[in-house]
């Protein structure tokens, strides 16, 4: 059973089509209703087919509208504090603290729910068969494109990134076949990252993006997207809940690519653990 069901519709909102919207609105608005309804009652209220929403249902990780039925019953009848809910001026520092650490749970369970294995194992693949591996991002998202580099040059595989948007562009230009370019970015609409990434394609390099957004001009640039998904509170953005997500996926990148190449790769953490044991005291 996908866990904390009206927490996942939330956070897939701007994935939806527009009938699926409909849906979506209709059960966070109607949850109780739907525990006792039929699929054709509620295709009935929402004038659409019954197969629209069964499609729904698979959408969002069930086998069907009685599965789904059954698991929102289990999350509405607990008569547990939703941990989606706001966070409030008058919150103690512990409670905020307590809020902000489960959205972050919330944010990981969600993204690991939406990730395509098949995607996640493409761009593993094509990371640890590459000559080089570059990260992009702006922002925000540079700061997870600098964590990559951190992690990967210790793999044994030659990593780059750069804090400066036309660096970034400059570095694209040089790619190669040979070359994979991981672009991260949570909304996908940047124009700096969007042209970095059409760059790095036009030079023949693989493509890998991750974002918040599937249909997204970033997204639908890469050769592969691997997506988040994270909810929008007042007090903090979706796509600063992002990064969450974002750096957990670099993470299960990274362990991977260390797998596949682990003899170059233990080589050079050692290379690498044996340089920093200089800087310590």
């Amino acid at each position: 059973m996908v866990q904390n069901m009206l927490g996942k519709i939330r956070s897939y909102q701007a994935r939806f089509s527009e009938k699926e919207k409909k849906i979506a609105n209709y059960i966070l608005n109607n949850p109780e209703k739907i525990i006792h309804s039929t699929i054709n009652e509620v295709a009935e209220d929402l004038n659409v087919a019954e197969a629209t929403v069964f499609r729904f249902c698979k959408h969002i990780g069930y086998k069907g509208y009685q599965a789904m039925k059954i698991a929102l019953a289990s999350e509405v009848m607990t008569p547990i504090q939703q941990i989606y809910e706001e966070i409030n001026e008058t919150d103690s520092t512990r409670t905020i603290a307590e809020k902000v650490f489960k959205s972050n749970i919330r944010t990981l369970e969600n993204t690991f729910q939406v990730l395509d294995s098949e995607a996640f194992a493409s761009a593993v693949t094509l990371i640890a068969e590459a000559n080089r591996v570059h990260f992009y991002g702006i922002g925000g998202s540079g700061v997870i494109a600098m964590d990559a580099f951190h992690k990967f040059i210790r793999s044994g595989k030659q990593a780059f990134a750069s804090a400066d948007a036309h660096f970034q562009l400059m570095s694209a230009a040089q790619l190669t076949k040979e070359d994979a370019a991981v672009v991260i970015s949570h909304s996908g609409t940047n124009k700096d990252t969007i042209r970095i990434i059409q760059t790095a394609a036009e030079s023949g390099a693989k493509t890998i993006a991750i974002t918040g957004f599937p249909k997204s001009p970033v997204s639908q640039h890469a050769d592969v997207a691997l997506h988040t998904s994270s909810d929008e509170t007042e007090y903090r953005s979706e796509a600063l809940a992002s990064r969450i997500g974002q750096l957990s996926l670099i993470d299960a990148l990274y362990v991977n690519v260390m797998i596949v190449n682990r003899d170059k790769a233990k080589h050079s953490l050692e290379k690498v653990r044996e340089a920093i044991s200089e800087t310590r005291i």
